[in-house]
């Protein structure tokens, strides 16, 4: 099974602005509201893919509830802790005049050490031996830095595979308590080892720097140049398929979506990888954080190319 986690989840508000222009008055020309955060944009490809997942939230106010009918409609269960406040609403402004993207995100409700342990409870006491828990995004308001390893603690202990999907300190405090897979991007990782990291023998070892400290394999994903793959016995550099861009928001989480269904259908690590740069490809060309239909994905898996580094 696999278990997302999102403790700052968000309704995600797209518009179209052609022209966008600061200091000005913009009309927009399309808008769409799609339910969520890093763990929620998960559960939605997992479902996509044709897999299963049960999402565990913070959620709050009416924002919350709106996230919760909106998942639960798409036949993803969820289990949340309510707290005070509002959940966020993130703003996407996309000008395909100007082929630009701009996110205006909204601070989400505080969390107390309560709320949060008594959510932890809850994913602990679902989790069966072999599940793959994923913990992605940012941390609320009042959380401590070290939420991330705490979890990744606890996930573990219960006998999950955990992937971490986070940034900044708090994704350095998570790797202390050694995930199975991490998924920085290059800017990301070249921050963690403090670094430039231009060329693909000097991202791998950075890769691996990290997993001398616990983690198993990282990914990491480079934009349109695809991704790295490096695990313990090879590294694999992958090429995506060229699509048009309708949004980038999420494309790093599909890509962890399609790695964990992979590995709960027990593809080999090519299968895996192909699998993984096609949905990232394939989500990339849908509009807000819509998941894209496994149709779409498996037209794109013949045109990723995958090379040993």
């Amino acid at each position: 099974m696999i278990r997302t986690v999102c403790l700052n989840p968000a309704i995600d508000k797209t518009i179209q602005v052609p022209g966008f222009t600061l200091d000005a008055v913009n009309r927009v020309t399309e808008l769409r509201a799609d339910a969520g955060g890093k763990g929620i944009n998960v559960s939605k490809v997992v479902k996509e893919l044709g897999g299963c997942s049960r999402a565990y939230a913070i959620l709050a106010g009416d924002a919350g509830k709106a996230i919760r009918s909106m998942v639960e409609a798409m036949g993803i269960e969820v289990t949340s802790v309510d707290v005070a406040g509002e959940t966020r609403t993130n703003t996407k402004i996309v000008d395909q005049r100007l082929h630009t993207n701009t996110d205006v995100n909204e601070p989400g409700p505080v969390t107390t050490a309560d709320d949060l342990t008594a959510l932890l409870d809850m994913l602990v006491a679902d989790i069966d031996e072999g599940d793959t828990v994923i913990l992605a995004g940012s941390i609320p308001a009042g959380a401590p830095v070290d939420t991330y390893a705490t979890w990744v603690a606890a996930c573990k202990a219960a006998g999950a595979k955990v992937f971490l999907d986070a940034d900044g300190e708090v994704l350095d405090q998570g790797i202390s308590a050694g995930p199975t897979m991490i998924k920085p991007n290059d800017h990301e990782l070249s921050g963690m080892v403090g670094r430039d990291l231009d060329t693909l023998e000097k991202i791998d070892a950075a890769a691996r720097e990290i997993m001398g400290r616990g983690v198993e394999w990282v990914t990491v994903s480079m934009g349109g140049e695809g991704a790295l793959f490096v695990t313990p016995e090879k590294t694999y550099k992958a090429s995506s398929p060229k699509v048009k861009v309708g949004s980038t928001v999420g494309a790093g989480d599909s890509v962890v979506a399609a790695i964990a269904f992979a590995q709960e259908e027990g593809l080999d690590i090519i299968e895996t990888i192909r699998l993984a740069v096609a949905t990232g490809a394939a989500n990339v060309s849908m509009e807000g954080t819509q998941a894209a239909p496994r149709a779409l994905v498996d037209s794109l898996v013949d045109q990723v190319g995958i090379r040993e580094l």
